[in-house]
């Protein structure tokens, strides 16, 4: 009787160390995978406004999963020079890539072709102090607000074209909506992936 009681208490003792060492290594795999792989930012400001909403929050995947970045792509970067706390913005151009803008008309365009933005809140009206056309130098990209006329990005001389080594990662899917600027209530169908 003895003996089956200690079998037994070695038994929970057994149990208790592999659910410990399951748990230890749950922990682990999830610390490392958002080290190494992917992360959760949030949005802060209106600068991507109606793409995406201040509060809230991405999965991003971190730049050396990413092998580069395309026009379109939403990406996520720190500048320090520039403001300290990571920004989220829209690549328009790549490295060589001319960028121009008609502020009288809020066109832009890339290589000589007009963008079609059916993601921008409004036409791009507001200059920023970088004269265009504007040839994108490698290992840059440049990038540009959804919100364009209160978006401060790559028309700024304050921020200029982006080297690739400041950008942390690429959005890919919106985790959390932030609350609406004016009723305050989260749009959960707003979940899903970015475009």
């Amino acid at each position: 009787m003895q003996r089956e009681a200690r079998r037994a208490e070695k038994e929970k003792s057994r149990e208790l160390y592999e659910w410990i060492q399951a748990l230890v290594c749950s922990v682990l795999a999830v610390v490392l995978a958002f080290t190494f792989g992917a992360r959760l930012i949030g949005v802060d400001g209106h600068s991507m406004v109606p793409t995406l909403q201040d509060g809230d929050r991405l999965l991003v995947l971190n730049s050396m999963l990413c092998g580069g970045y395309e026009p379109g792509d939403i990406v996520v970067l720190r500048k320090e020079s520039f403001l300290p706390t990571p920004i989220v913005k829209r690549v328009i151009a790549a490295e060589g890539q001319v960028v121009d803008i008609d502020f009288g008309s809020g066109t832009v365009f890339v290589d000589g072709k007009r963008l079609h933005e059916d993601y921008i809140n409004e036409p791009t009206y507001t200059p920023e102090g970088t004269e265009f056309p504007l040839t994108v130098p490698e290992g840059c990209v440049f990038v540009m607000g959804d919100n364009r006329n209160h978006s401060t990005d790559s028309r700024s001389d304050q921020l200029g074209t982006i080297d690739t080594r400041y950008i942390i990662g690429r959005a890919v899917f919106l985790v959390l909506p932030g609350p609406d600027a004016e009723t305050g209530i989260r749009d959960y169908g707003r979940i899903g992936g970015i475009d």
